[in-house]
């Protein structure tokens, strides 16, 4: 997996980190600035909570404004930025900062004015934040309010309209009116303080010694002709009652019976935590407070007198300050995300309830068990794995798992075994690849529903298709609840439970899991086992591996790489974890490491990403290479868990790179579609036929053409289901269909007795069977090569695509090959696929008898002037070709003819060509011979 959007993502969540900060960090001059009149703010930098703002600490130059104005209360702060404001990694010079010394900077402006609102809109807020010049540096995100030309007070300290404070403290309240005003300041409606003819009150109010009681606080402004008001409210923070975990309850949801479920929340240094929801408007009240646990870890409530089988939504308030949703939900509502999706995604999905903010979680008693039609799957033999890697966005036109399960028929006649589904637990947003994960527990709704999915799993195994999850536990986004529960400024706290506050590896993308707390432990083996338990799945790809360690290898890939004992330890524990819930299920990493740690975990069980997409590229373009690693004996591994591929969601496709990028001499291009696709069964021929488990990435099959960039790395791809109308490429589906069905039904193909040669543009692969053995050679120049076949063997053999029975006398007779042309010979006589799959036809080995050394073959005039008769005198009966080529591999001339007597003589002209050398190449039967011509002038 590899993301290159980070920079979009952190300010997405910044935004939603940011509050009314008016007061603290800003200031203005009005208190209460308007729309059309001019507006000083100044910043103190130095009360900043972003820990990105250090790097605007002590400066005297180099700060800049960067902001934007919003006109409804529910739309964003940054609606409207003033014009040229584009560049983050640039300054702004309109928004250039004036310094006033103690890290404090102002500046004046006109709202509607310096951000272009239009006059018939008004402005309710204005978004802002300082950065220096080069962006690396920034402040957290404030929004401050703007209000109407008219008589207004409002609390200038606190800032906030709700909060909690401790009990027997002291709360600095500060009011202020646009005019001078009679200000009166009551708290639950007694009256604190009275200040006439004045714009300022100031007061210092006691909280009290009552825990969990809630104040408000009002202050009104009184003129001759009109009285205006503020308030805010406060609640002093509660004492939880201490008390056991009842038995049996573990963290999220526990469902006691059709009216009643216990909420568990693992929260330690947290000091209390109410549940709020449909059930409370929301707001924390006594009854709703959680129950600490003697530890101090884990706070629980029994909600009881639930309405059996109807959703619930709810959070949970932590600390009175952060609302999250349960970690182990198994849905979500998204206010953001869930208004674009159609009933074609989740079909009666149920309102975001009113009175909510940001993401909560549902609980539903009283569900119906999915009724699984597929109870005694049988596991794909991991030697015969061939997974299909797909994208439900990119895949199907509808993006759900209904038409996936429609489409089963599909892969059934191809013949893979095992589908696996790039991420699809909920991740931020609904247009993703999925390596940005914020709920575990809970499919993402883009795709359908949890029953949907169920029905698509069950309906592959009764189509005896297994179905692995990527999964991706090396990091979260900002939205995973443990993730915003201990946060500092830009990145997780240092009292993060799950989360080290810097990834300890390169390549990190969003919050890097510490796999080596017991928080994080747990977590990992909840998932897996849920998946497993409830949904059916037969493993699991882990994304980026590697990155389960806490050995800190900083920007140092190579070090990263290097042998890790605490990432080989963590690894065999949760591989120990998911066999103790499954013992056979399918463990996939993707890690790219040493092949010392490598070996000891697939040694051990484990599969893994055999990456050859580079060198099979390099190959299909007609440059050499060669694609070693796909085997695991060559990695010296004791079991067949090297996944090898062509290509897979990160890499380039190969089609497109060979079409684009490839070799051409002559005649021949790789440039060409046709030819382009001819190589891409070559690729197949050796990828597949390599003992081991093999993945195919979507569309593979049909030489997806579009690259991996197409409307950005992780964009969406265009769908090329037309492909299956186009013969050539229903051709290469084809021939995938035989080299899989081989794979998976002929023991040879899992033999551990198989050598590679693949050190020449000629490759070969021997299998070496207990019933049948196996010869593969192709030619992956662009040139027609004649070389020693090296079969494994004389005797009969057959050719499998053709059908044609071959006798070898002598393994090393030539055989001449064109270029993209691949032989796959078995020992035993096989079904033949359908006719015409390749495009050539019968086997050309070097001739034996009638053609040896040329006999019986003359061309003269030798040098010629370009006319050239081709004389074959021998027993040979049948049809004959006559090619020739220039010295690039251009064939500047063909005829096929028939002999039917002793001589044939065949003139040849070649006036039009250039004076040169060139190559007759004559073709009998099943024998090919070559002989040089020279054109000179007369």
């Amino acid at each position: 997996m590899r993301i290159f959007t980070v920079c979009s993502t952190l300010v997405l969540f910044l935004l939603l980190l940011s509050w009314r900060a008016q007061g603290q960090v800003v200031s203005t001059e009005p208190a209460f600035p308007t729309a059309d009149e001019p507006v000083t703010i100044t910043f103190d930098l130095k009360k900043a909570t972003d820990s990105r703002a250090k790097g605007l600490l002590g400066k005297t130059s180099d700060v800049y404004l960067w902001s934007g104005a919003g006109t409804t209360e529910a739309g964003g702060a940054f609606e409207y930025q003033p014009a040229g404001q584009t560049n983050w990694n640039a300054p702004f010079e309109p928004g250039k900062m004036t310094p006033l010394g103690d890290d404090k900077w102002q500046i004046t402006l006109v709202p509607r004015t310096y951000f272009g609102v239009p006059a018939d809109k008004p402005i309710v807020k204005l978004g802002l934040l300082l950065k220096n010049g080069s962006g690396s540096a920034q402040t957290e995100d404030i929004v401050i309010d703007v209000y109407e030309d008219a008589f207004t007070v409002g609390f200038q300290q606190p800032t906030r309209e709700f909060f909690f404070v401790e009990a027997n403290s002291s709360l600095q309240v500060v009011a202020a009116s646009s005019e001078a005003a009679t200000l009166r300041l009551l708290q639950d409606g007694k009256e604190l303080a009275l200040v006439e003819k004045a714009q300022e009150l100031a007061y210092t109010l006691n909280t009290g010694a009552a825990r969990g009681v809630r104040h408000e606080v009002v202050v009104e402004a009184t003129t001759a002709n009109e009285t205006v008001t503020d308030a805010f409210a406060y609640r002093v923070e509660p004492e939880p009652l201490v008390e056991a975990l009842p038995a049996g309850m573990q963290d999220g949801i526990n469902y006691v019976d059709a009216d009643e479920a216990v909420l568990v929340l693992y929260a330690p240094a947290k000091s209390f935590v109410y549940v709020i929801g449909e059930f409370n408007n929301w707001q924390p009240s006594e009854n709703y407070l959680m129950h600490r646990t003697p530890d101090g870890e884990r706070y629980w409530l029994r909600l009881a007198d639930l309405p059996a089988g109807q959703e619930i939504a709810y959070q949970y308030l932590v600390d009175g300050d952060i609302a999250v949703a349960d970690p182990y939900t198994e849905k979500i509502l998204d206010p953001d995300n869930d208004k674009y999706l159609t009933d074609a995604n989740y079909p009666g999905l149920k309102p975001y309830p009113a009175g909510a903010s940001g993401i909560v979680s549902v609980l539903q008693t009283d569900q119906a068990a999915y009724a699984w039609e597929v109870t005694d799957f049988e596991r794909p033999e991991v030697d015969q794995l061939v997974i299909y890697e797909l994208l439900v966005r990119d895949f199907v036109a509808t993006r759900n798992y209904k038409t996936l399960t429609d489409t089963l028929s599909y892969f059934k006649r191809l013949g893979i075994n095992a589908i696996e589904l790039m991420p699809i637990m909920e991740f931020t947003g609904n247009e993703s690849w999925g390596y940005n994960p914020t709920f575990y527990f809970a499919p993402d709704k883009a795709y359908g529903t949890e029953e949907d999915l169920k029905a698509f799993i069950d309906a592959a195994h009764e189509a005896g298709i297994a179905i692995i999850l990527d999964v991706v536990l090396n990091q979260a986004d900002y939205e995973f609840p443990y993730v915003k529960l201990y946060w500092d400024g830009d990145r997780p706290a240092a009292d993060n439970p799950y989360f080290n506050q810097q990834a300890t590896h390169p390549f990190s993308v969003f919050f890097d899991f510490n796999h080596e707390s017991l928080a994080t432990k747990a977590f990992v083996k909840r998932v897996t086992a849920y998946w497993l338990d409830e949904y059916n799945v037969d493993g699991f790809r882990f994304d980026l591996s590697k990155g389960f360690t806490q050995q800190n290898s900083g920007d140092d890939v190579g070090a990263w790489s290097a042998y890790d004992a605490s990432r080989v330890a963590t690894w065999k524990r949760i591989y120990d974890e998911i066999r103790a819930v499954d013992e056979s299920a399918y463990v996939i990493l993707e890690h790219f490491a040493d092949n010392s740690e490598e070996k000891e975990l697939a040694d051990y069980g484990m599969l893994f990403w055999a990456n050859a997409n580079y060198d099979f590229r390099n190959l299909g373009k007609g440059q050499n290479a060669n694609p070693q690693w796909i085997s695991y004996q060559n990695k010296v591994w004791q079991q067949p868990h090297a996944i090898g591929f062509i290509e897979s969601h990160d890499e380039e496709r190969f089609l497109y790179d060979v079409k684009l990028n490839g070799q051409t001499t002559g005649s021949y291009s790789t440039r060409n579609q046709a030819t382009a696709l001819n190589r891409a069964k070559l690729a197949a021929a050796f990828a597949l036929a390599v003992p081991g488990p093999k993945m195919i990435w979507q569309f593979g099959e049909l030489g997806y053409d579009e690259s991996i960039e197409k409307n950005g790395r992780t964009g969406n791809k265009p769908l090329h289901w037309e492909y299956q109308n186009n013969a050539d490429r229903t051709k290469l589906y084809q021939v995938y269909a035989a080299l899989i069905k081989l794979k998976t039904t002929q023991p040879a193909f899992g033999t551990s007795q198989f050598t590679l040669d693949f050190e020449d543009l000629v490759k070969r692969l021997t299998l070496d069977g207990e019933d049948m053995d196996v010869f593969l050679i192709g030619n992956f120049d662009i040139r027609d090569q004649e070389v020693a076949a090296n079969f494994p063997q004389a005797g009969n053999w057959y050719e499998y695509f053709t059908g044609q029975e071959l006798l070898v006398t002598d393994p090393q007779r030539p055989i001449m090959l064109q270029p993209g042309e691949f032989r796959l010979f078995t020992t035993q006589k096989l079904a033949t696929p359908a006719p015409e799959l390749l495009p050539w036809s019968k086997v050309v080995l070097a001739a034996e008898d009638e053609l040896t050394a040329g006999a019986g073959l003359m061309a003269y005039p030798n040098p010629n002037a370009g006319a050239v008769v081709v004389q074959l005198d021998n027993n040979y009966r049948g049809p004959v070709q006559l090619q020739v080529q220039d010295a690039t591999g251009r064939v500047v001339y063909r005829q096929d003819v028939t002999k039917t007597q002793q001589v044939l003589q065949q003139p040849l002209k070649l006036q039009h060509e250039a004076n040169g050398l060139y190559f007759l190449q004559v073709t009998t039967g099943g024998s090919r011979t070559v002989q040089k011509l020279v054109k000179a002038a007369e």
